[in-house]
């Protein structure tokens, strides 16, 4: 089984920064690609940003420049660096593990338990 835990959520002022982590433990595949989600209330769920197994990142064009997404070494923990907060960033973050498909797509596998950012304005 697969465990995705989450941390680093809280509120904060626009214009400031926070960093969410999460530790996947359990069957953890060396091609994993690691992702976050986000969700405002009454919206969908959205893939915020992406890494794959080596390294290479994308990211939602809203959050390009403000976020860094990136894994430790053993590819176990995923982090969500967020700069220059803007109050449309006020979502529900869920970490994910999944993989990279051959068109270049993420697929989501197993959810972390999401974790609230709040940004004030």
């Amino acid at each position: 089984q697969v465990q995705l835990v989450e941390s680093g959520g809280g509120s904060v002022q626009a214009g400031g920064s926070l960093r969410l982590s999460c530790a996947a433990s359990g069957s953890i595949f060396s091609n994993n690609a690691m992702g976050w989600y986000r969700q405002a209330p009454g919206k969908q769920r959205d893939l915020v940003a992406v890494i794959s197994s080596s390294g290479r990142t994308n990211y939602v064009d809203s959050v390009k420049g403000r976020f860094t997404i990136s894994r430790d070494n053993g590819k176990d923990t995923v982090y969500l660096q967020m700069n220059s907060l803007k109050s449309e960033d006020t979502a529900v973050y869920y970490c994910n593990l999944g993989i990279m498909l051959p068109s270049g797509r993420y697929g989501p596998l197993h959810w972390g338990q999401g974790t609230q950012v709040t940004v004030s304005s």
